[in-house]
């Protein structure tokens, strides 16, 4: 059953928030107000229709007394009672918290882990796989910062993904991706097992995080590049050190004041990323056993070559089209995943 109490208490604000916009509030409070109200509205509809049901479902008994309605309700009654549990749990999903960066980009970061030269190619295989799963949802996405290996694998890889909900469908992509498959380098056609390392951060805005320039080292260095005429001879790279949190950010692009506006881009996303975990570690001290928990060092997900099999660790799913997965078929995974947090998070709060 649906707490009543909690459901008048929304309706409540939500008419609160109607009233104070309508008063003519402006500026800063005008837009924090409305995006409030926006966030409000679709909770706000499924619960008139939920109120809606139970109204004609009182509607429908009380028309059984009436012999001359009575024929009328016992049609109704079922029709009515049958759409009941699914609108209950319509209203529960809706009454879940709202992680607050959902809707924002994302900065996705992808470095390759254990497995050498390897591990860079699989890189560039999620980075593909991650760039047609934008492309799929008329998502934008830009490569702000890319260091590649001589055999076109990726030693780093920073993007700026947006457009709607990004970060409410890749943030269950952080985490370590394991690969196991035959080299194209291996000769004897054995199966080789590497790995590679995604962070999905969510875009921080300029009030979210607040940087005292003080706390910031700024050092210029000579960019390195594959090689030949590629090198950059021009001291452009800049790594940014935040003292306080020992985070350093580095960007290698050829103009030293977009490597700055690209290292700060990051920095930011970062120290907003540790903020969200360590308020999220206080909520909750099983934070690691959490679906969307993000820590970095799990081991999320395999990818097995030679048996076209995905193993989704977390959740213990497992799907036998690699190759569709790979081309950024991702819907079927992030779903479940999404799923199984919000189940996770309605037994948390009906515990």
């Amino acid at each position: 059953m649906v707490p009543t109490e909690k459901l008048e208490q929304i309706i409540q604000r939500f008419q609160f928030l109607e009233a104070k916009m309508s008063s003519g509030a402006r500026g800063d409070e005008m837009v924090k107000l409305a995006r409030e109200y926006a966030e409000l509205k679709p909770v706000v509809t499924r619960i008139e229709e939920y109120r809606r049901l139970h109204a004609d479902i009182a509607e429908a008994e009380a028309m059984m007394a009436d012999p001359e309605m009575r024929e009328l309700a016992e049609e109704e009654l079922p029709q009515l009672r049958e759409r009941l549990p699914e609108l209950e749990q319509q209203v529960r999903l809706a009454l879940l918290p709202r992680d607050a960066a959902d809707a924002r980009p994302a900065m996705v970061e992808i470095r390759p882990g254990t497995g050498g030269e390897e591990a860079a190619l699989f890189a560039g295989d999620l980075l593909r796989m991650y760039q047609r799963y934008a492309e799929a949802r008329g998502w934008t996405f830009d490569i702000v910062e890319e260091q590649q290996t001589e055999l076109g694998g990726i030693k780093e890889l920073v993007a700026h993904v947006s457009g709607e909900g990004v970060f409410a469908r890749l943030k269950y992509e952080s985490g370590v991706h394991r690969v196991q498959r035959v080299p194209e380098t291996e000769s004897g056609g054995r199966i080789h097992t590497s790995a590679a390392t995604v962070a999905v951060l969510p875009e921080a805005e300029d009030v979210d995080i607040q940087i005292d320039p003080n706390d910031l080292r700024i050092d210029t260095m000579r960019s390195s590049g594959a090689g030949g005429q590629h090198v950059n001879t021009t001291d452009s790279a800049v790594r940014i050190t935040h003292i306080p949190t020992g985070v350093v950010v580095t960007s290698s692009e050829k103009s030293q004041h977009r490597n700055r506006e690209i290292a700060m881009q990051v920095l930011k996303a970062r120290l907003f990323d540790m903020e969200r975990q360590k308020a999220h570690d206080d909520r909750s001290a099983s934070r690691k056993a959490q679906v969307g928990s993000g820590d970095r060092s799990e081991r999320i997900r395999t990818y097995n070559f030679p048996q076209g099999r995905l193993t989704d660790h977390r959740i213990n799913l497992t799907l036998y089209k690699l190759g569709e997965v790979m081309q950024g078929d991702l819907d079927d995974i992030i779903d479940a995943l999404t799923e199984e947090d919000q189940a996770a998070q309605l037994a948390e709060m009906e515990a």
